[in-house]
């Protein structure tokens, strides 16, 4: 029983870790559209000149897309089938802790020695600690370049690593991306 349990640790830990750097994808699709016949792209200049976030931080989503859709066998063209926009939001999110610690004590109470219960000496209050954490969106939007219309939308959400680390940033972009155009094309709408 003891092995059980000094296994189990590692892979509660593991498995918790691995859920805060997971990106959730949801994408839609116009049901009318063709995707086969999408074969080259351009970027929509005017949609990514919008995204509220950081010239570097457009140019590594930008990077991230080329590759996914090389990798998907589409071309970059001056006269392509698609456009490719993003755009992005974000929020802080602040979490409070109360580190309350006690000594030697037992549970909350009332004794004559001392406030905050229990039994033995050796009370202590840690204060409260403060978190911020980024949740981040990215959209990829895939706009029909003839008549202008979306006919697909990905979206990622997840934790922004705030971290000065520019190669850990750059990993964490390319995992949004990577994640999101996994949804690309569309399973129904594939054998069309």
């Amino acid at each position: 029983m003891k092995k059980l349990k000094v296994l189990a640790l590692p892979l509660m830990v593991l498995l918790f870790l691995s859920s805060c750097t997971s990106v959730r994808v949801l994408s839609d699709y116009d049901t009318n559209a063709d995707f086969n016949a999408y074969k080259s792209y351009a970027f929509y200049k005017t949609g990514i000149d919008k995204a509220q976030i950081s010239d570097l931080d457009k140019k590594r989503i930008l990077r991230a897309i080329e590759t996914e859709m090389a990798s998907k066998g589409f071309v970059k063209s001056e006269n392509p089938d698609i456009l490719v926009s993003i755009f992005t939001k974000e929020r802080e999110q602040v979490d409070v802790y109360n580190n309350y610690w006690g000594g030697a004590g037992f549970g909350w109470g009332w004794s004559p020695w001392y406030w905050g219960g229990g039994f033995g000496p050796g009370w202590g209050w840690g204060g409260n600690s403060v978190s911020t954490t980024t949740k981040g969106s990215l959209y990829i939007d895939l706009i029909d370049a003839k008549n202008k219309e979306l006919v697909w939308q990905g979206k990622g959400d997840g934790t922004l690593n705030n971290t000065k680390n520019i190669a850990k940033k750059e990993m964490r972009i390319k995992e949004f991306v990577s994640e999101i155009l996994t949804q690309y094309p569309p399973e129904n709408a594939a054998s069309k």
